[in-house]
């Protein structure tokens, strides 16, 4: 008996079973593939319709080489793993990424780049080209990233202004200034003439903006600025600002507070001290991403739409992407005060 050879389309098909079914080229066949550059109309037509018939998926590992992308960008978080699974902002912006990402058919990697030996290891990780570009957030002064990122040339976009190369990388904000300034001018109009503030960290952007927020809104209703206290964004590091306050300061009736988990923890100690709020202290907090609703009293806060904002910086960063060389654009957004029953 003789034996015959199976049909070429037994099996994975190649690509190039699809150039012989489409009557074209085999690099003809991959360019309408990988993006249809330099194909006309009907031969990318005839090698679409040879995918569908025969099934032809794509050899991922090829088609980087031809395309020179990895289908893939980073998100990059300068935080300890417990503050990133456990602060509702970065949920937020994950949310946010993701749904861009989906979008496309594009991987979403996550990059923890804790301060030291970890910071080196994602730098040596993006250097590398491992993904196509890269969103920042939550960074903070000593990092460098944004020099380091704008030096190797990767498509990149910060959540947040970055303290360095803010004018060779292209970043998304909130107006921090203009928020806790507002938020300020809210105790001001009611009646509040002793207000403290629980700022953040230092060497991170967000927090000096709208320290320097609260201190426009004090100098200009003509009060003392000298009851401030730094925390770090986190609802513990809020509880321990807020008894040191209350020490030093036992007269305040108003306190502006840079994130609503720190609010929280201070509301607690409030509470603890016998304070009643907004009776005897008024607070306001920032970001209101869900945990000012649930605090007691419910929290009033300004918003910053985080979902929105990392669409935004996720778009923008894809565009970067398609177009490398285009200029840095930087997104600033409004906040919004919301009115509950804290102040």
């Amino acid at each position: 008996m003789t034996s015959q050879r199976p049909p070429a389309s037994v099996g994975q098909p190649t690509l190039d079973e699809v150039a012989r079914v489409a009557g074209v080229s085999r690099a003809t066949a991959s360019r309408a593939i990988n993006g249809g550059q330099r194909v006309s109309a009907r031969a990318q037509s005839a090698v679409d319709t040879a995918v569908r018939t025969l099934g032809y998926v794509p050899n991922p590992a090829a088609r980087s080489l031809v395309t020179r992308r990895t289908d893939s960008i980073a998100v990059v978080v300068p935080e300890p793993d417990d503050r990133v699974f456990s602060d509702p902002f970065f949920a937020g912006t994950l949310r946010g990424v993701t749904r861009v990402l989906g979008e496309r058919d594009i991987q979403l990697v996550l990059l923890l780049a804790r301060p030291g030996a970890s910071t080196a290891r994602t730098l040596r990780y993006l250097t590398n080209r491992h993904v196509d570009g890269a969103l920042v957030v939550s960074h903070h002064r000593d990092d460098r990233l944004a020099e380091h990122l704008a030096d190797i040339g990767l498509p990149c976009v910060f959540g947040g202004r970055p303290w360095t190369g803010g004018d060779r990388v292209a970043y998304v904000d909130v107006d921090n200034v203009a928020g806790e300034r507002e938020a300020t001018e809210a105790l001001v109009a009611r009646g509040c003439t002793r207000i403290g503030t629980i700022a953040g960290p230092a060497d991170m952007t967000a927090a000096e903006d709208r320290l320097a927020g609260w201190r426009q809104a004090m100098s200009s209703a003509g009060l003392a600025a000298d009851a401030v206290e730094h925390g770090d964004f986190t609802e513990a590091s809020g509880e321990a600002a807020a008894r040191a306050l209350m020490e030093r300061h036992p007269d305040l009736d108003g306190l502006v507070v840079a994130s609503d988990l720190m609010a929280a923890g201070a509301l607690r100690v409030l509470a603890e001290l016998g304070r009643r709020v907004p009776d005897d202290i008024a607070v306001v907090g920032f970001d209101d991403l869900g945990v000012a609703e649930r605090t007691s009293p419910a929290l009033t806060t300004v918003r910053q739409p985080v979902d929105e904002m990392a669409e935004r910086a996720t778009r923008l960063l894809l565009e970067r992407v398609d177009e490398p060389d285009s200029r840095p654009m930087r997104v600033i957004i409004p906040p919004t005060l919301v009115r509950r029953a804290s102040a």
